[in-house]
C-alpha cells in the first residue's frame, strides 16, 4: 500500500512537472513569436571597406558621411597617409578575410534589437558602423543612443598573428562568435542601475543582472558566449558552484566592502583568486557567474518583470532567490 502511494505521488509530480514545462515552453514560444514581428530597421555601414578602397580625393566625402570618425584636430593629410600605411592596409585586409560580408552578423544584430525593443520599447535602434580600431580591444564596442561602432579587428580569432602579444585570457574572446554577445553587454550596461551598496554581494548581483538581461536578449545563444568564457570554463564553474559558494560564506565575503574582492573575483583576470590549489583551474570573474545564478534563481522563484528586477536591491534579490548552488 505504501509503495502504491509513493508511485501515485511520483506520478502526480511527473505530470505536474511535464505540465509546467509544457506551459513554460508555450509561453516562451509565444513571446518569441511576438518578438519576431517587432519591426526593426537596422542599417549597417561598412566604413572599414569604404576606407580600404578610398583614394585621397575621397577623404572629404568620408568626413562628411562619418564626421564622428574624423576628429577635427587632425588634418586631411593624416588620413591620406593612413590610406597607404602598411600596417593599416594589412589590418584592413585581415578584416576582409574574416568578414567578407556582414550578413550573418547583421541578422543576429537585428534579432538582438528585436528583443531589445520588445523588453525596452523606448530604445532607439542605432546605426551600425564597422571599422578598425588598431586592436583597441578595451573599446571593441562603442554604443551611444544613435551609433553602434564595432571594431572588427578585435574579432579575428584568438590565434591571429595580431594578437600574439595579448594575454591569453583576453585574446580568447577576440573571436567573431563573441561579437553579438559583446553588443548585448554594451546595451545591458546602459540599463542596469549601479549597485546601491559597496559590498561584494551588491557587485555580484549587479553583474548577474547584466548577464540575466543577456539571457532574455539572446535566448538562443550559448551561456559560455554570454559570459565570455570558453565552454570548458563554463563547465568548470558549474561543477564547482558548491565549493565556491562555501568559500564565500565561510570567509564572510558577501557583505564585505573589501575592494580586493572585486579584483579577485569580478574583474577580468586569467583566473579567480581563492588562495587555494584550484586557483589556476578557475576562470576569472567567477563572482559574476555566481551573481548570474542568484539572479536566475530569483527570477525563477518570483513573479516580477525584468524592469522590476533591475531596480530591486541586491540583498532583496538574494533573500528571495532561495539560491542553492548546484553540487
Amino acid at each position: 500500500m505504501y509503495r502504491k502511494i509513493l508511485k501515485w505521488k511520483a506520478g502526480i509530480f511527473t505530470i505536474f512537472l511535464v505540465l509546467t514545462v509544457f506551459f513554460s515552453c508555450n509561453d516562451t514560444n509565444k513571446i518569441e513569436a511576438e518578438i519576431a514581428n517587432v519591426p526593426i530597421d537596422l542599417q549597417v555601414a561598412r566604413f572599414d571597406r569604404e576606407f580600404a578602397s578610398a583614394q585621397p580625393k575621397d577623404i572629404p566625402r568620408l568626413k562628411t558621411n562619418y564626421p564622428y570618425l574624423f576628429p577635427r584636430q587632425y588634418a586631411d593629410s593624416v588620413w591620406v597617409a593612413k590610406l597607404s600605411d602598411t600596417l593599416q592596409v594589412e589590418l584592413l585586409m585581415e578584416v576582409e578575410k574574416v568578414f567578407p560580408d556582414f550578413e550573418q552578423e547583421a541578422l543576429e544584430l537585428e534579432n538582438l534589437y528585436k528583443h531589445i525593443k520588445y523588453y525596452f520599447p523606448q530604445t532607439k535602434v542605432p546605426k551600425v558602423v564597422t571599422l578598425t580600431s588598431d586592436v583597441q580591444y578595451e573599446n571593441r564596442i562603442i554604443l551611444t543612443d544613435s551609433l553602434l561602432l564595432i571594431g572588427l579587428d578585435n574579432y579575428l580569432g584568438a590565434d591571429h598573428k595580431f594578437y600574439v602579444d595579448i594575454q591569453n585570457y583576453i585574446k580568447s574572446n577576440l573571436d567573431s562568435e563573441y561579437l553579438v554577445s559583446d553588443v548585448a553587454s554594451a546595451f545591458a550596461k546602459q540599463v542596469v542601475p549601479k549597485p546601491q551598496s559597496r559590498n561584494f554581494l551588491a557587485s555580484m548581483v549587479y553583474y548577474g543582472k547584466e548577464l540575466y538581461i543577456k539571457d532574455q536578449l539572446l535566448p538562443s545563444t550559448k551561456d559560455y558566449l554570454k559570459i565570455n568564457y570558453s565552454q570548458d570554463q563554463l563547465e568548470w564553474a558549474k561543477a564547482n558552484e558548491e565549493p565556491i559558494w562555501r568559500n564565500y560564506i565561510e570567509n564572510e565575503y558577501l557583505f564585505s566592502t573589501d575592494a580586493k574582492l572585486s579584483r579577485r573575483f569580478l574583474d577580468p583576470a586569467p583566473f579567480s583568486k581563492f588562495g587555494l590549489e584550484l586557483d589556476n583551474e578557475s576562470p576569472g570573474r567567477i563572482g559574476r557567474y555566481m551573481g548570474w545564478q542568484i539572479v536566475r534563481a530569483f527570477m525563477d522563484n518570483n513573479n516580477v518583470s525584468l524592469q522590476q528586477m533591475l531596480n530591486l536591491p541586491a540583498e532583496e534579490i538574494f533573500k528571495k532567490s532561495n539560491f542553492k548552488p548546484s553540487k
